[in-house]
């Protein structure tokens, strides 16, 4: 069975880049444009493992993962920020929400296959 993932950013272009690269490597792959669209797709889609951006309009990758983990079916699912965030306060607050991983953009292909990979067992 395929591992899904959700990738969660403001910017298209960003969104298709992740999916193309982990439809490639056999993934299946949901895409939303920010953190409220996120948790309604959710509620539909199930997913494996969670790739968000940390900037984004009406809802930032923070408050959706904070959202995600007071949710016990979302407490143990894995959080990437996948971000061109590179400041150390930015990443403990990603990480003080529940993140799993940090990935900065631009991101490597293989890099984000591999972590993906990793995450998902």
């Amino acid at each position: 069975m395929h591992k899904r993932v959700m990738t969660v950013d403001d910017s298209r272009t960003i969104r298709e880049m992740v999916a193309f690269t982990l439809r490639r490597a056999g993934f299946d792959v949901s895409e939303a444009a920010d953190g409220f669209k996120a948790l309604e797709a959710l509620k539909i889609t199930p997913t494996d493992v969670i790739i968000t951006d940390l900037n984004m309009p009406n809802m930032d990758g923070v408050a959706l993962i904070r959202a995600l983990r007071a949710d016990p079916k979302w407490r143990t699912v894995p959080i990437l920020m996948l971000t061109t965030e590179s400041d150390d306060r930015k990443k403990l607050a990603g990480k003080a929400a529940g993140a799993t991983g940090w990935l900065v953009k631009p991101f490597d292909p293989q890099k984000l296959i591999d972590v993906v990979k990793r995450v998902t067992g």
